[in-house]
C-alpha cells in the first residue's frame, strides 16, 4: 500500500503512546532498539534487535502495538516483527527471518574465537563492569592499551577464579588490535602453552615453537599456575619472556594467585613478573554487584527492579560468574513464565545454586577462631610469633577470605594492622597444609560449623 507519511516520526509518536501505556522500566527493556522498517499490504514491519525481545513483544505487547499504530494510519491490519538492525529498510524473507531466529536464539556466531589470535570477541571493555574492586586493575590494562609495552610491563592480574581476569586480559587484547591494527596481538592458556612445548619435544620441533611465539607483539596467557613444577615449560617461557620484553612487546599474564606463592615457580620467572605491575583482583564488593547483575540482566534480555537486584546482590557473594549464572536462570524462567518472577519465586529458584549467606563480623569470626584454641581475640590479633597464636591467626584469615570474600588489606587491618602480603602468605600456607594434614581439615570444618 501507499503511504503518505514518514515511518521513523510515525514509529516516534506511537512509541510516546506505547511508553505511556506500559511502565518506563518495560518500554526501555522491550522497545528501546525497535523501528519501523516499512508497510506493504496492510503490514506493519517492525524492526527488533533479537529472537527473545521478538517472542516477548508478541506475547505481551501485541495487541498495544497494532491498536497504536491503527490510531495513527488506519490501513494497518496486522504486525510482523523482524529481527534486524536499525539501519536495515526492507524485511528479510521468511527464510532469512529464520536462519536468523534461530542463530539468535544461540548467539554462538558472536562468540566465535578468532583463530588467529584466540582471542574471543564476546570480551570487551563496554561489558565489563568497573567497581571498587577492580579500578586498578582497569586503570592499568586502559594504560597499557594507551603505550603497549612502554608501561607496566609484564601485567600480572591474580585474583579467585570468577572475578573477572580472563575477560579483563582478553579485553585489552581486543582493544589493542582496535587501536592498533598492525600489532599482532595472540591469547592462551599456560596449560595450551605446556601441551605445545611437550608436543614439540617429542616431534624434535622445538626451535619452530621457540620462534612461533616470538612474533607477537603482545602475548596474553592466562592461568599461570597451571606451570607449577613444570621446569622445562618454565624455562621456555623465561626465554621467552626475555625475548619479548627485550623488544618492548608487551606481556599480560593472569594466574588464581600472586606469583610469590605460585608453588614450583622458579624464582627467576617471579622476578620476571615483578618487574612491571601485579595487580589483585579480589571478589566484588556490594556496590559492584548491584552493576553487575543490572549489567548481567540487560545483556539477557530479563528487567528486574531496584529489590531484586539488591536481594541478589546481598544474597549471592560468590564471584562474578555465580552472579551471571543466577541472572541467567532468572531470565530463562521469565521466558518460560512468560511473566515476570517475585522476589518469593527466586528464592525458591536459588535456593540450590547459591552458597548462604554468613552472617557474621569480622570480630565476630576472629572472636570464634580464638575461643575454639581457648584464646582471646586480643592474643589472635596481637603481634606475636608464638606458635598456639600464629596458627589460630592464620586459619582466621583463612576462613576470612574463602568463606566471607573479605579482602586482603582489610584482614590485615582487622587483625592488628598487618600488611596484605602478610594476609597472604597466612592464607596460601594454611591452604597448601590442608592438602596433607588432616587434623587442620578436621578443626577448620568444625570452625566452619560453629559459624
Amino acid at each position: 500500500m501507499t503511504t503518505t507519511f514518514n515511518n521513523q516520526t510515525l514509529w516516534e509518536d506511537s512509541l510516546k503512546d506505547i511508553e505511556s501505556a506500559i511502565s518506563s522500566a518495560n518500554f526501555n527493556t522491550w522497545f528501546k532498539e525497535t523501528f519501523l522498517i516499512k508497510f506493504d499490504d496492510g503490514v506493519a514491519y517492525i524492526g527488533v534487535p533479537n529472537a527473545f525481545i521478538k517472542e516477548w513483544i508478541v506475547k505481551k505487547f501485541y495487541t498495544t502495538v497494532l491498536k497504536t499504530l491503527r490510531d495513527k494510519e488506519n490501513g494497518v491490519r496486522s504486525l510482523d516483527f523482524v529481527i534486524a538492525k536499525i539501519d536495515k529498510r526492507k524485511p528479510e524473507t521468511k527464510k532469512e527471518r529464520q536462519t536468523k531466529e534461530n542463530n539468535s536464539a544461540f548467539p554462538l556466531s558472536e562468540y566465535v574465537v578468532n583463530k588467529d589470535d584466540n582471542l574471543n570477541p564476546k570480551y570487551m571493555f563496554d561489558t565489563f563492569v568497573i567497581g571498587p574492586f577492580n579500578e586498578l586493575a582497569y586503570a592499568a590494562s586502559w594504560a597499557i592499551i594507551k603505550q603497549p609495552g612502554v608501561v607496566y610491563n609484564p601485567l600480572f592480574i591474580h585474583g579467585s577464579t570468577g572475578h573477572g581476569k580472563t575477560h579483563l586480559i582478553q579485553a585489552v587484547g581486543n582493544q589493542i588490535k582496535t587501536n592498533f591494527p598492525n600489532k599482532r596481538v595472540f591469547y592462551l592458556t599456560s596449560e595450551k602453552f605446556y601441551s605445545e612445548y611437550v608436543q614439540a619435544v617429542q616431534n624434535n620441533r622445538t626451535p619452530i615453537f621457540k620462534e612461533k611465539y616470538r612474533k607477537y607483539d603482545v602475548l596474553i596467557m592466562d592461568d599461570v599456575q597451571f606451570l607449577s613444577k613444570k621446569d622445562k615449560t618454565q624455562e621456555e617461557l623465561f626465554h621467552l619472556f626475555n625475548s619479548l620484553y627485550e623488544n618492548n612487546k608487551q606481556i599480560i599474564f593472569s594466574s588464581d594467585q600472586h606469583p610469590n606463592f605460585i608453588p614450583g615457580l622458579e624464582d627467576r620467572l617471579k622476578s620476571r613478573f615483578s618487574q612491571g605491575m601485579i595487580i589483585d583482583i579480589p571478589a566484588p564488593d556490594h556496590e559492584s554487584r548491584l552493576q553487575i547483575i543490572k549489567k548481567k540482566s540487560a545483556v539477557s534480555g530479563v528487567f528486574l527492579n531496584d529489590g531484586i537486584v539488591d536481594f541478589l546482590a546481598t544474597t549471592i557473594e560468590g564471584n562474578i560468574r555465580e552472579l551471571e549464572g543466577v541472572v541467567n536462570l532468572i531470565a530463562c524462567q521469565t521466558q518460560l513464565k512468560n511473566k515476570s518472577l517475585s522476589i518469593p519465586e527466586i528464592k525458591d529458584l536459588i535456593k540450590n545454586t547459591s552458597k548462604p549467606k554468613k552472617m557474621m563480623s569480622v570480630a565476630e569470626l576472629i572472636k570464634t577462631v580464638a575461643e575454639f584454641y581457648g584464646l582471646n581475640t586480643e592474643s589472635v590479633c596481637k603481634k606475636t610469633r608464638k606458635k598456639e597464636v600464629v596458627r589460630p591467626r592464620q586459619i582466621a584469615m583463612y576462613i576470612l577470605r574463602e568463606d566471607f570474600n573479605v579482602s586482603f588489606p582489610t584482614i590485615g587491618d582487622k587483625m592488628g594492622g598487618r600488611d596484605h602480603t602478610t594476609v597472604i602468605h597466612s592464607c596460601e600456607k594454611v591452604k597448601n597444609d590442608l592438602k596433607t594434614d588432616k587434623l587442620l581439615e578436621q578443626q577448620i570444618g568444625e570452625i566452619r560449623s560453629i559459624l
